[in-house]
């Protein structure tokens, strides 16, 4: 399964950007799902996750202005961010653990879209 992602870009702070990410290949549907982020000389770090079971988790504040969802019928997923700051500033990678249509599971990676939140 591949997964690109897209949506990254320029932004002024107090902006908002809607990552998405799209899965090819032998997909039926996600189990869990999360973006990731890397800032410059630091390491990946968890910003949100959707867990199999519909349950949302969020990292270092970012409950409140991050959203992430999926659409399984799309096999997209998306992050939904408010109010970025330049602390913001990353690469974002989206991860999803897939389901094949003969029960095979996987797990994923994006390729990583940049996000830069500057004035």
């Amino acid at each position: 399964v591949q997964l690109q992602a897209s949506g990254g870009g320029l932004v002024q702070p107090g902006g908002s950007l809607n990552l998405s990410c799209t899965a090819s290949g032998n997909i039926w549907t996600f189990n869990g799902v999360a973006w990731y982020r890397q800032g410059s000389g630091r390491q990946r770090e968890l910003v949100a996750e959707l867990t199999a079971r519909g349950s949302s988790n969020y990292a270092f504040g970012a409950k409140g202005r991050y959203a992430v969802s999926k659409d399984d019928t799309k096999h997209t997923i998306y992050l939904r961010m408010n109010n970025l700051k330049p602390a913001d500033t990353a690469v974002y990678y989206c991860w999803a653990e897939t389901i094949a249509f003969d029960g095979t599971q996987g797990r994923s990676w994006g390729q990583g879209t940049l996000v830069t939140v500057s004035s």
